[in-house]
């Protein structure tokens, strides 16, 4: 597989802070963007906040729903990446609300009964100043997983401030070493898997 074949990517940013306010789940999602552009990889990004997205497991909620409109560009996209804070050790109310609009599509299936997002990757990104990025990162895996995403090696990025910190991401003067290092190898092994999946979908059941 080669970096010519195109691949589409959508980051859903699960921030509490509505545009345009700055946001340290964003910043860290454009990163994961801008690493997987030196892959050959192009992307957007949706607050998810910044939209009236309906609680309910389905794919529709109707009611002016908005989830729709998002579930069009990550059904047209190869990747998924899910950036989320972290709130008293757990993802935000709005990644949870994603993994349950989600949920609908179990139920979203091709004439050989796969779920539709077969064959797509997903990765998480976490940033917080307490603990908990392992914890949400396994969470988030969990349930893309079930729904039918598949997840790369070393699929998940974070950076935690030190214990009792008050540090946002967005405050750094420099991404860390570590965290720039292992952003890097996601993207890389993101669209590496999604170029073989792109090349060889999953069989029909």
């Amino acid at each position: 597989m080669t970096d010519a074949v195109p691949l589409r990517a959508l980051a859903l940013v699960c921030s509490l802070k509505p545009s345009p306010a700055p946001s340290s789940s964003e910043l860290m999602a454009r990163q994961v963007l801008e690493e997987l552009a030196k892959h050959g990889v192009t992307g957007d990004v949706v607050r998810v906040v910044d939209h009236d997205v309906k609680p309910g497991v389905e794919v529709d909620m109707g009611d002016r729903d908005e989830w729709p409109a998002i579930r069009e560009q990550m059904m047209a996209a190869d990747i998924l990446i899910v950036s989320t804070p972290t709130w008293v050790g757990h993802m935000s109310s709005v990644a949870q609300r994603v993994l349950e609009r989600l949920d609908g599509e179990l139920s979203e299936t091709d004439e050989t009964g796969r779920p539709l997002v077969a064959g797509k990757v997903a990765v998480a990104a976490v940033v917080g100043n307490e603990d908990g990025a392992h914890k949400i990162i396994a969470d988030l895996f969990q349930g893309l997983d079930d729904i039918g995403f598949t997840i790369p090696s070393q699929g998940g990025t974070y950076w935690n401030d030190q214990a009792m910190g008050g540090t946002d991401y967005l405050d750094l003067e420099e991404t860390p070493e570590a965290v720039a290092s292992t952003t890097a190898t996601l993207a890389e092994n993101a669209a590496h898997l999604a170029r073989i999946l792109k090349a060889s979908p999953y069989p029909g059941s």
